[in-house]
């Protein structure tokens, strides 16, 4: 019996030695990879105070950032430190190259450092009316920010969704929404992140207005006068009154009120959208339906789309004053069809 045991020995020595070496790479679930990209090294801590800032997922802006510039290989990120494709729109006043892109030598935004960028990026996705009901969803809801920007036609890629989803994933970028930071292991971040404000019924929006807050992070500036289905916007200031606009933009008494959708004797309040054209009676090519969420209203969908809000309940056949429920499908373009 003792030879026998002795015989198996070497063989039950071996599978101990073994099992031991082994046990020593088994991960715990609850590790999170270390981060080796330079990319996610270089730019994680801006994305991470930018969400702080404005409240977009630091994987959202991360996995846009890498896709749109190739991990900073792009030539516009070499070139002009843009790692977003922002182009220059009517208003931008900065640097400018000229690129290809849906259109022969377009112009996109030049900028001196690769964080400005970053800056300017949140603030647009801040500042146009069709992506404000992103900030509705939760900071850590990175598939439903995902969908939202295809939904919104921030890319004309049918696939944008899902690039953003599998970059996001096979990276672990989501665990930078959660406080956690791959880059050290799975140290909790020092970063705290505030619930985003969202858009009411007034068409009100929160903006930067300083170029550093309380925190020392640097706030991009935000233009003047935006653009949302070909008409012109303005975000109310702190300090606006209704004269002030009106004298600004040489608008007649009652053009505000008209232009968008308000009693004659209506006041200003920062943060409103106000349009300084009359909208329009549909939306932009492109934007044939809008789903809607929770605090949703029809005023808010005309103010979001630049549509007149009696042409909004014209095309969807309902009565004015009559709000839909959530999860309801407004038509922007045309007349719903009768069931």
């Amino acid at each position: 019996m003792r030879l026998r045991f002795l015989q198996f020995l070497p063989l039950i020595i071996f599978t101990i030695l073994t099992s031991c070496k082994a046990s020593k790479h088994i991960v715990p679930t609850t590790t999170i990879p270390a981060v080796e990209n330079t990319y996610i090294n270089t730019y994680k801590d801006i994305a991470v105070s930018e969400m702080k800032r404005t409240g977009i997922p630091a994987s959202i802006i991360l996995a846009q950032g890498m896709i749109e510039s190739d991990e900073g290989r792009s030539s516009l990120a070499r070139v002009a430190n843009n790692h977003f494709g922002i182009k220059c729109h009517n208003d931008w006043t900065g640097g400018k190259v000229y690129h290809d892109d849906d259109s022969r030598n377009e112009c996109f935004r030049r900028y001196t450092r690769a964080e400005d960028s970053f800056y300017d990026h949140s603030d647009f996705l801040r500042s146009v009316p069709r992506y404000s009901f992103l900030f509705s969803l939760s900071r850590t809801d990175y598939k439903g920010w995902a969908h939202g920007l295809k939904k919104a036609g921030y890319a004309t890629n049918p696939a944008y969704d899902n690039m953003l989803i599998r970059t996001i994933e096979s990276k672990n970028l989501h665990f930078f929404d959660t406080g956690y930071n791959p880059a050290t292991g799975g140290q909790k971040s020092q970063v705290a992140v505030k619930k985003p404000a969202t858009l009411p019924d007034t068409g009100r929006i929160i903006v930067p207005v300083s170029r550093v807050d309380e925190n020392n992070l640097v706030v991009a500036h935000v233009p003047r006068v935006q653009e949302n289905n070909n008409l012109k916007y303005i975000i109310v200031r702190d300090g606006d009154t209704r004269e002030k606009i009106e004298e600004e933009f040489q608008l007649l008494g009652l053009e505000l009120s008209r232009y968008n959708d308000l009693k004659n004797d209506f006041t200003v309040s920062p943060g409103q959208i106000l349009y300084i054209q009359p909208k329009k009676d549909k939306a932009e090519a492109g934007k044939e339906f809008y789903t809607t969420v929770e605090g949703d209203s029809m005023y808010l969908i005309s103010q979001r789309y630049g549509i007149k809000l009696k042409s909004l309940y014209k095309m969807n056949r309902m009565q004015e004053n009559a709000e839909p429920a959530p999860g309801s499908m407004i038509w922007l373009r045309s007349i719903r069809p009768v069931n």
